[in-house]
């Protein structure tokens, strides 16, 4: 693991910054400010007026670039204070926070116009970070008993899965112990996909729904359709944003109240008694940290928690990726399907007509689902989950899914935090904007779905 320190962390800053290149603000130049106050100088002065050198723009346009330009006369324009609501349970709040936007010319609020995505970038290492915090937290101070227990639990998930008749876990992993090569990628795919495949996730559909829609034009009650352009907008990318972190959210609440050792760990010879025996007697097999496995930098040091397998998020962010690129609304151009007609034998007017999908919302369907499922196999072969695990992971992301918008009652947290540092954050770029509270996401999904 010793180049894997450093490649793994590599791999994922370069996703990171490679995405907040991709998805740039090619329209919007950061100095651009200085060169429109230095036009307008020009040609607002008398004598460009005079000798007939002036541009054809009428003077109140010209009044207009100056304020832009000039921070001394934009700032006071803009209130000090902005209302946002807030919603826990049907109760509804009005308070008042600070606007952010009297910081929109200063340097870093023009540098995130540019790079929009650096915005997902911290919100992505927040979420992440403090869920590895919490789990690094548990991990150092873990005490014997909490092993014990955490044994336990392990033990009465496989008691349950046998009553349910779903205990299929050891047939799968010696299934695939008996072909090398297959249990060599899985083991990888189990210890390198989970988070730069996300992130990449995450990357995409900020570029699909945000950066590269062309479907998102300034004009009132219109929708104009060009090529490439989508029907999932912003607020779709930041609802899915909102639900990983509630699902972190929700893990790290479950493990810590009832934490469960994997399957892998229950083969430990070292523990005694009947429990010992008993655990070490179904014969699971750590194939991912053992000599000849694929170990991961993230899964594999002493601040990981080792007896945090339920739920299984490697399984819940699988499943939300995978809905989401099932769900995903698609071009009115490339939503038409196609239909196969034939005659039926020995009929003179019966026909069968099958419809199928179009090819991108197949192609969407074959991804959204294959992922899942192959991450689900991983997880299982490896010993890393029990089947129970990935249901509750599946729970975990079905209501992280509905209630993401619990989220949204941070925002004045948020602008507060945005006054310290005296940056405007930019507002298409997250969806996070008056009326998000009306919609999770959730509708754009319907809404460019079902007519697929």
């Amino acid at each position: 693991m010793g180049a894997g320190a450093f490649i793994e962390p590599l791999v994922v800053v370069t996703l990171l910054f490679g995405g907040t290149w991709v998805n740039r603000n090619t329209r919007y130049r950061i100095f651009d400010r200085q060169r429109r106050s230095q036009r307008s100088s020009r040609s607002s002065s008398p004598d460009s007026i005079e000798s007939g050198s002036s541009s054809p723009r009428s003077s109140a346009s010209l009044l207009d670039d100056n304020r832009a330009s000039s921070p001394s006369l934009f700032t006071p324009q803009e209130p000090k204070w902005r209302k946002r609501e807030i919603r826990i349970l049907g109760f509804r709040k009005e308070v008042v926070s600070p606007n952010t936007k009297r910081f929109q010319r200063y340097f870093l609020s023009r540098l995130l116009k540019k790079f929009p995505f650096l915005v997902e970038a911290w919100y992505w290492a927040l979420i992440y970070w403090v869920y590895q915090l919490g789990r690094a937290f548990t991990a150092v101070t873990l005490v014997e008993g909490t092993v014990n227990v955490a044994r336990n639990h392990a033990l009465q998930l496989i008691h349950l899965e046998q009553s349910l008749h779903i205990f299929h876990e050891l047939p799968i992993q010696h299934w695939f112990l008996k072909h090398p090569f297959l249990i060599h990628w899985t083991n990888r795919i189990y210890s390198f996909i989970h988070i730069p495949g996300t992130i990449l996730f995450l990357v995409w559909l900020y570029y699909y729904t945000t950066a590269g829609n062309r479907l998102n034009l300034p004009l009132p009650n219109k929708l104009i359709e060009e090529p490439g352009g989508s029907l999932a907008g912003p607020k779709l990318y930041a609802a899915r944003r909102r639900t990983m972190a509630v699902c972190n959210l929700l893990a790290f609440i479950v493990f810590t109240l009832w934490p469960c050792m994997p399957p892998r760990l229950l083969s430990d010879p070292d523990v005694e008694g009947p429990i010992g025996k008993e655990a070490r007697s179904y014969g699971f097999v750590d194939t991912v940290h053992g000599a000849t496995g694929e170990s991961s930098v993230w899964t594999q040091n002493k601040f990981c928690n080792q007896y945090a397998a339920m739920p299984s998020l490697h399984f819940g962010y699988s499943l939300l990726i995978g809905l989401t690129i099932c769900m995903i609304p698609l071009s009115p151009r490339h939503r038409r399907p196609r239909t196969f007609s034939s005659r039926i034998p020995f009929t003179r007017s019966r026909s069968l007509r099958l419809r199928l999908p179009c090819p991108r919302r197949l192609l969407c369907l074959i991804l959204g689902i294959a992922y899942p499922t192959i991450i689900l196999v991983a997880i299982i072969a490896t010993a890393n989950h029990f089947i129970l695990d990935a249901v509750a992971g599946a729970m975990v992301c079905g209501v992280a899914w509905m209630g993401n918008r619990v989220l949204l009652n941070l925002l004045p947290l948020e602008d507060y935090f945005l006054l310290l540092v005296r940056i405007h954050k930019p507002e298409r770029s997250t969806g996070d904007i008056e009326g998000d509270f009306e919609d999770d996401g959730w509708g754009d999904v319907v809404k460019g779905s079902v007519v697929n």
